[in-house]
């Protein structure tokens, strides 16, 4: 009898650090963490700029700062609010860079675990899921290839990652970085256009098989809330009233109204990092539900003076290398528990 309570007592024990991380709301995040290479050379991508002898110069010192400076960003995301539950990252170039970034002094406190699959990307570049292995378990994940009608065309996967947070709620998170702008908008569109529909084909699937799904899409999108490949295509709607069971709805789409911005480019402001969730995790009747959605802005994140002034401090800007963060900033969302 003595030894199955000492059994009880000691399994009690094991779990009690779950429970006692549980909270009355949790955050899901994402940033672009703008070239995150590590400095060693891959034969099999297009890593050359960023070796020690190549354009940018990529130190082992200089890589140490980035880790530095983007574990910082990361801790300090919603802090009041005990740190994102989840975050998605994108440009990062592979599994080695990320588990160098968990194990910094600023992120160990978080005790963070990783989904990572290498993609096709001719740039190296992969997206990824960092969670709290506190808070959050994986119980399943995917990596979604991207096929577009050019066949010469490579980039990144789209990954699926379905979890449980506090052993209370799943949710399926869904991790993007879709085809940028180069080559114009008219080229670039319909690879955009593709992501969308790739993007909306897993969250349809796993809304059509639980209307109830609670799904993230996340990631930087290359397109504002407002652009056709959101609006038509992947059709997130811009309003609540507007949301319809099995359908998205995008709670950027009110930020950019607002002039809110996450990055800038040639003096515009844009909302191209988003979170977009499904009918589920707006109208929750258990579980987690959708609160509100931000944008990190810490002021040491922002170029202090000259023509940038006030637009992200970049590592690199115009081949200059400037020791800061990202060309992006941080978005995240506030989940609250329902009680």
């Amino acid at each position: 009898m003595l030894k199955k309570i000492t059994l009880l007592a000691l399994s009690l024990l094991m779990i009690a650090p779950l429970f006692a991380q549980k909270r009355d709301n949790a955050v899901i995040a994402f940033y672009n963490l703008e070239n995150l290479f590590d400095t060693e050379n891959d034969p099999l991508i297009n890593d050359e700029q960023f070796l020690p002898d190549g354009d940018y110069q990529w130190t082992e010192e200089r890589y140490q700062r980035k880790l530095e400076n983007m574990s910082k960003v990361i801790s300090l995301i919603a802090k009041e609010y005990g740190g994102p539950v989840a975050i998605g990252v994108s440009e990062v170039e592979n599994r080695r860079v990320l588990e160098d970034l968990v194990a910094t002094d600023n992120l160990k406190p978080f005790n963070l675990g990783i989904v990572h699959y290498d993609s096709p990307d001719r740039r190296g570049v992969d997206v990824a899921l960092l969670y709290q292995k506190d808070r959050f378990r994986v119980i399943h994940s995917y990596p979604y290839r991207l096929i577009t009608e050019d066949t010469n065309f490579r980039t990144r996967d789209q990954i699926l990652v379905t979890g449980i947070i506090d052993e209370i709620d799943t949710v399926n998170i869904i991790v993007n970085h879709w085809p940028s702008k180069l080559g114009g908008e008219k080229r670039s569109m319909p690879k955009r256009i593709a992501a969308a529909e790739l993007s909306k084909h897993i969250s349809d699937s796993l809304m059509h098989a639980n209307p109830a799904a609670k799904v993230l899409i996340m990631g930087d999108l290359n397109d504002n809330p407002n652009a056709k490949s959101i609006v038509e295509y992947l059709q997130a709607k811009g309003k609540v009233k507007d949301v319809g069971v099995n359908q998205l709805f995008n709670p950027m789409y009110k930020l950019y109204m607002d002039g809110i911005w996450s990055y800038v480019y040639r003096d515009e402001p844009n909302v191209i990092d988003q979170i977009i969730i499904s009918y589920g995790l707006l109208n929750a009747q258990k579980g987690f539900k959708y609160k509100d959605a931000r944008i990190f802005r810490a002021s040491f994140l922002l170029t202090k003076s000259g023509s940038f002034e006030g637009i992200p401090l970049r590592t690199f800007a115009g081949g200059n290398y400037l020791g800061g963060y990202s060309d992006h900033l941080p978005v995240f969302l506030i989940l609250d528990l329902i009680k």
